[in-house]
């Protein structure tokens, strides 16, 4: 038996310097673009930790390790609350129909290793952010990405 997701999660944009951004496709919807994104394993898990783990998770991308410094990883201090699509409900609790997201990017070398995980991914593109925003089925993702400019100048 699997455990309910928890209805709060976290969208990480990974970029490069040049503003080129890592998406990556559904497992179990072909077409399906997005960035990495992921539930809490527990309630107490921090949110940046939940980012870490998932990012690790779906890319095999360290942060925190030699060629990712955990300062690369950036909160941007902003949540989105959506509707959870009716096709993915059955993995929350019953009566579970909203999720918030927690909104990161995380920059990296534009030379590092992606391993994807074959359940959850089937391919990865590396685009400019406006042509990676476009081929994301998530409206919430596309506005992520298309704010990465805008993120990171604020944090300069």
């Amino acid at each position: 038996m699997t455990t309910a997701k928890i209805p709060v999660s976290v969208l990480v944009v990974i970029h490069t310097i040049d503003l080129e951004v890592l998406i990556i496709e559904r497992a179990d919807r072909a077409g399906f673009w997005q960035s990495v994104t992921g539930s809490k394993d527990s309630l107490d898990e921090p949110l940046d930790e939940t980012a870490i783990r998932e990012v690790f998770e779906e890319t095999g991308i360290v942060i925190g390790g030699p060629r990712v410094p955990r300062t690369a990883l950036r909160d941007w201090q902003h949540a989105i609350d959506y509707e959870i699509y009716p096709v993915w409900r059955h993995r929350y609790a019953p009566g579970v129909t909203r999720n918030t997201e927690h909104w990161f990017s995380v920059e990296v070398p534009r030379d590092i290793e992606v391993t994807l995980s074959p359940r959850e991914h089937t391919a990865s593109l590396w685009l400019p952010y406006e042509q990676a925003a476009a081929r994301c089925f998530s409206l919430s993702n596309r506005t992520a990405i298309l704010q990465l400019p805008q993120r990171l100048a604020q944090a300069r």
